[in-house]
């Protein structure tokens, strides 16, 4: 994409708007106009959480080889880390690593990433991000861990089905019921998901 080298007039906001529309060149030359890389909207998301919003990969990796903070939490307590588990992306998982992004910051649920990667049948993440250091057996507030969403709030399908999988292979723990005392295993029984029930009794 050909962007114009002249310098814009509020470099911030030219940031920013790059950043939205994944548009990696306009954003090193915001930059280098004298933007602040940790610029915020109206939502209080920096760039990097934009580019980690809309899954624009490449504006990812300039903000990350130029030091953004991949802990930034926006109005709505996300980071562009936490975002990550919503979308799925696995190309923004690895894009945010070099960053070093803290693996422990709780999205306005209570949750850590892989909670809403295991409830929306983010298989190839699930299975990526089991192989960081991110606890998988964090309870949320709703008193959940992944396994309890993939089984709760899934549709025991397939996809749900191997995520179960990939959790269990990762060592988490299965005993750990919901604040009712209900176990994954009695949630997929009283659902009638006779495969993931299966997998949840080996």
């Amino acid at each position: 994409m050909t962007t114009s080298a002249r310098p814009p007039a509020n470099p911030d906001a030219a940031l920013l708007r790059a950043a939205d529309r994944g548009d990696a060149d306009a954003v090193a030359v915001a930059l280098r106009a004298g933007a602040d890389i940790e610029a915020r909207d109206g939502s209080r998301r920096t760039a990097l959480l934009l580019a980690a919003t809309y899954d624009h990969v490449a504006v990812a990796n300039v903000l990350v080889a130029l030091g953004a903070d991949a802990d930034a939490l926006d109005g709505r307590h996300d980071t562009p880390w936490l975002v990550t588990g919503v979308t799925g992306s696995v190309a923004m998982l690895e894009a945010l690593l070099p960053a070093n992004p803290d693996l422990t910051i709780k999205n306005r649920y209570g949750g850590l990433s892989p909670i809403p990667a295991s409830e929306r049948g983010h298989v190839d993440y699930v299975r990526r991000v089991v192989e960081t250091d991110v606890d998988l057996d964090h309870v949320n507030d709703l008193g959940w861990t992944a396994l309890l969403e993939a089984v709760i709030l899934g549709d025991g399908g397939a996809d749900h089905q191997e995520i179960v999988r990939i959790l269990l292979a990762a060592g988490v723990d299965r005993t750990i019921a919901d604040k009712d005392g209900v176990t994954a295993l009695r949630h997929a029984e009283s659902r009638g998901y006779d495969e993931i029930a299966t997998l949840l009794r080996r």
